[in-house]
């Protein structure tokens, strides 16, 4: 592995991109974006033994083990800090999935914590944003002491 720090710009934009054709080979991640995002829904769908979704598929990400559809999200803490604000849940009135999991990652990708939650429980602590058309949950203060929330912390580990 290259040092880093000795490479230009122009040669760390190139090993990215590399790094990200290797990816999408493996089929680890489905698209060329934030590859964070792909490597979650994948990380999630491996470790638990489900059916990994067509990116191109709307509203859910992966089919569990009983067939119901799962919308997989995720976020990176640097540190333990940083916001809990998952990505934007479209359609959450609409039967378009069942219920979400929720990782947080810390800075080495490495699970720190992992949810299933309810599309009851998105519904009660989740706010609607018309700018972004969908609605926008945080993994933090009511939703986790919800008894309902279910905490799959150990499973994804």
């Amino acid at each position: 592995m290259p040092q880093l720090k000795n490479l230009t710009e122009k040669e760390l934009m190139k090993l990215n991109s590399d790094i990200m054709d290797e990816l999408k080979a493996r089929e680890i991640i489905r698209t060329r974006n934030n590859p964070i995002a792909d490597y979650c829904e994948w990380y999630v769908a491996k470790k638990l033994g489900w059916k990994l979704q067509n990116s191109s598929n709307s509203g859910f990400d992966a089919i569990d083990s009983e067939n119901r559809r799962v919308q997989i999200k995720c976020r990176t803490l640097i540190k333990g800090k940083g916001t809990r604000q998952l990505g934007v849940i479209r359609k959450l009135d609409q039967d378009t999935f069942d219920y979400l999991i929720a990782l947080l990652f810390d800075e080495n990708t490495e699970v720190v914590k992992g949810y299933k939650i309810s599309k009851e429980l998105i519904k009660k602590y989740s706010t609607f944003s018309k700018h972004q058309n969908g609605h926008i949950l945080y993994v933090k203060g009511n939703l986790l002491n919800d008894e309902k929330l279910e905490d799959i912390t150990e499973l994804l580990k």
